[in-house]
């Protein structure tokens, strides 16, 4: 096939694993920022736990493509040499923060939409805007001078990626042992963690939650890192990741005639699609407008932030949190961690109805 071809192929599958994790996503309930709530304010770790069982299905099935030479991770945006910790943990608590005020992270803005949400519709186009500035626009020049002061050079330091099994490796132990060791502590930790609860054994909606959504990233993986590469014009593999494509996915729009679509724009169309079928399907469809002004404000202000952070950090709940995560990027856990730091500060403000006692409230022993 053409080199065109190739990639209208790989933007096809795209659209369909998209549609894929949209309609699994509409059917199952599933949602980072709606996990993070259900635990803080009700003690229910069902959804948490799908999240994470996503988490471990996903390490699983990456670091076989990774171990077999079929996909090499050390070519995707997570696992380089320039250790942006700085920006995992300010984008990481803007996005958890913003995530709050809007009622859902990424995935779940592109979720809602396809379901009739004119809500969601408002904060994809805000964050969108707000990721594209932050990528490429106004805001990308305070971004590159904050990476600029305070990336770390590890490649100066004998590390030839930023992954957890690099690290461990400088202790005298083997490349593959020590992925195979990282493997078994993340992801053997994490399952262990989920299958030890009955409830959540019993939850044959999480569970397919978990299971159908950790297995696309390492499909998306497999098909952007493998099948759709061209040994003449190579690109870095990308897996699942809703912040920078919804910006893309705009531009796409404005610029439809003089542009070219990718996975990341295929799977933000797919996702949408993919909700609406099933929310149709199931009579779950329903248009939902703003309550108020202050309504409309919050989710606009969220929006904006989740943009700015979710560029910041490489990624939202499953950019980082999943499909960064499946990679073993110190990074991503750092991310992954800032953005449930954000998601707690971001409701217990909601809960105290100021930053000052809402930061007072997350450090309080009661």
């Amino acid at each position: 096939m053409e080199e065109m071809d190739v990639g209208l192929v790989v933007a096809t599958i795209g659209f369909f694993l998209g549609a894929v994790f949209g309609a699994t996503a509409q059917r199952t309930n599933f949602c980072t920022m709606g996990a993070i709530s259900d635990a803080v304010f009700m003690g229910d770790y069902n959804r948490f736990r799908a999240w994470m069982l996503a988490i471990a299905v996903a390490i699983l099935g990456t670091q076989a493509l990774h171990m077999t030479e079929t996909v090499d991770l050390n070519q995707s945006i997570y696992l380089t040499t320039s250790f942006g910790w700085a920006g995992a943990i300010l984008g990481g608590l803007l996005f958890g923060f913003g995530m709050t005020m809007t009622g859902g992270c990424g995935n779940k803005t592109l979720v809602q939409l396809g379901a009739g949400n004119l809500k969601s519709l408002m904060v994809a186009l805000v964050m969108g805007v707000f990721a594209y500035m932050t990528l490429r626009g106004l805001i990308g020049l305070a971004r590159v001078e904050i990476e600029g002061l305070t990336n770390l050079d590890l490649e100066a330091g004998g590390y030839a990626a930023q992954g957890i099994p690099d690290f461990i490796a400088k202790a005298g132990i083997g490349d593959e042992t020590a992925r195979l060791i990282a493997v078994a502590i993340v992801a053997g930790g994490l399952l262990v963690y989920c299958f030890k609860n009955a409830e959540f054994r019993s939850s044959k909606t999480d569970l397919a939650a978990g299971l159908i959504i950790g297995l696309l990233v390492p499909i998306a993986w497999w098909v952007t890192g493998a099948f759709g590469q061209d040994e003449f014009d190579p690109t870095p593999p990308v897996s699942f990741t809703f912040v920078a494509p919804v910006g893309e996915s705009i531009q796409y729009l404005m610029t439809f005639t003089g542009a070219t679509i990718n996975f990341g724009i295929a799977v933000v169309g797919g996702v949408i699609a993919g909700s609406f079928v099933a929310a149709k399907a199931s009579g779950e469809f329903r248009v939902v407008s703003f309550a108020d002004a202050d309504d409309m404000l919050r989710h606009m202000f969220g929006a904006a932030i989740m943009g700015i952070g979710g560029v910041m950090a490489l990624g939202c709940t499953i950019g980082q949190g999943i499909t960064g995560m499946s990679t073993l990027a110190l990074g991503s856990l750092i991310a992954l961690v800032s953005i449930f730091a954000g998601g707690y500060l971001g409701m217990k403000y909601l809960e105290e109805g100021s930053l000052g006692a809402a930061i007072a409230a997350a450090f309080s022993r009661e």
